[in-house]
């Protein structure tokens, strides 16, 4: 299979859901979060984010979008896990690459108020509208945002590994099954 993973790339910017898994998903965090329901204490979050690490929801995106995520790389994936946050005011996102469960990544923005919030991509800024996702590779890529200005922005984040590759053994992060 060939593809657009290879030595030297980055990142990919693509349309990645459809307008009513958009509706669905970006409803479903909001009502998540206005009952401050949370399943992760992250301890460089501030007070007031929402983040479920392996939420029935999102896991079945990661699953429904494996067959894309496999033609947009190129190569055989296997799930690991997703995670979603919902970020205000002031949160941000360290410089930081992730580990070998987030092989590939897929970062989703699901929906906010409105105040643009780029993913920075090294040093490259990349904007991305509801539905609109970036496919990079997470151990590999530095990655970050900058501190939040606006009220609400809602991002999910899907992980997956090369089946054929160094970290295989990551399926289902530790899990013993998804579904």
């Amino acid at each position: 299979m060939g593809g657009i993973i290879g030595k030297d790339f980055k990142y990919k910017k693509i349309k990645f859901l459809e307008d009513n898994e958009i509706e669905l998903f970006k409803n479903y965090t909001i009502i998540r979060h206005r009952y401050n329901q949370t399943n992760f204490d992250w301890k460089q979050s501030p007070v007031g984010d929402t983040m479920f690490h392996g939420d029935a929801l999102a896991d079945s995106i990661l699953l429904t979008k494996l067959k894309l995520m496999e033609r947009e790389t190129g190569l055989e994936l296997l799930p690991t896990y997703s995670f979603w946050r919902m970020y205000s005011f002031g949160s941000d996102l360290k410089e930081h690459t992730d580990r070998p469960a987030c092989e590939i990544s897929v970062t989703v923005m699901l929906g906010s108020d409105g105040t643009p919030w780029p993913i920075y991509m090294e040093d490259e800024a990349l904007d991305l509208k509801p539905g609109e996702a970036c496919i990079y590779m997470g151990c590999e890529l530095k990655h970050r945002r900058e501190e939040f200005e606006g009220d609400w922005h809602s991002q999910v984040f899907l992980h997956y590994v090369n089946k054929n590759g160094p970290h295989a053994n990551q399926k289902f992060d530790g899990r013993d099954f998804i579904v």
